[in-house]
């Protein structure tokens, strides 16, 4: 995994009103994100929303498995012993909502890396995310980005039931792997007084 790099990403943005520009975001988040009016720089295959709940309260806390980066100490990145795993939490109904797995989400952890039983199930959510001003009240917006063309990539392997299996042997429908491996991972906090700060900045393929 690697730092992400917006400019890797090209120029290809597309100019609309909201954030339903057509993208599908990942399986696991569906029914728990809203559309962002008047997005600023949405690119063409971007999946970009705020994260929400059913009461309509948009305030989390983020609890983690992983580590402060070490020059860019806003971001959350993996262990030596295992990927990070990152959950929200609603403030008020105190519901957990996984933001990101690595040893799950995203094309690598899918299709390309493996790991022990260990690393899956020892990676304790026990670290509580603070700002560098003890803020831990934060609205959440998520960007996935998917621009890895499955149906050239991975059609011919779909079987009879339209499933594609993964590289741990499971197999899933095709549809949620198009939804759920994707390339690219940004997650941004903003704090109770309007200061935005990065989270998560993953290069996932």
């Amino acid at each position: 995994m690697g730092i992400f790099g917006m400019s890797k990403k090209g120029s290809n943005k597309s100019h609309v009103f909201d954030t339903d520009n057509g993208v599908l975001g990942p399986t696991f988040l569906e029914g728990i994100t809203e559309h962002i009016e008047n997005p600023k720089e949405l690119h063409s295959h971007e999946w970009r929303r705020k994260l929400s709940s059913p009461s309509g309260n948009s305030k989390f806390k983020i609890k983690y498995y992983g580590e402060l980066h070490e020059d860019y100490n806003n971001l959350i990145v993996e262990t030596n012993f295992a990927p990070a795993l990152i959950v929200a939490v609603h403030v008020v109904s105190e519901v957990e909502s996984f933001l990101f797995d690595g040893c799950k989400h995203a094309y690598n952890a899918m299709f390309c890396d493996t790991f022990t039983k260990e690393q899956i199930t020892n990676r304790p959510i026990t670290n509580h995310y603070k700002d560098s001003k003890g803020n831990d009240i934060f609205e959440i917006t998520i960007s996935t980005y998917n621009g890895i063309d499955y149906e050239d990539e991975f059609r011919e392997e779909v079987d009879e039931n339209g499933l594609l299996e993964l590289i741990d042997g499971t197999k899933i429908d095709f549809d949620s792997v198009k939804r759920n491996g994707y390339d690219s991972l940004q997650i941004w906090a903003t704090n109770n007084n309007g200061e935005i700060m990065e989270l998560v900045s993953e290069e996932l393929a």
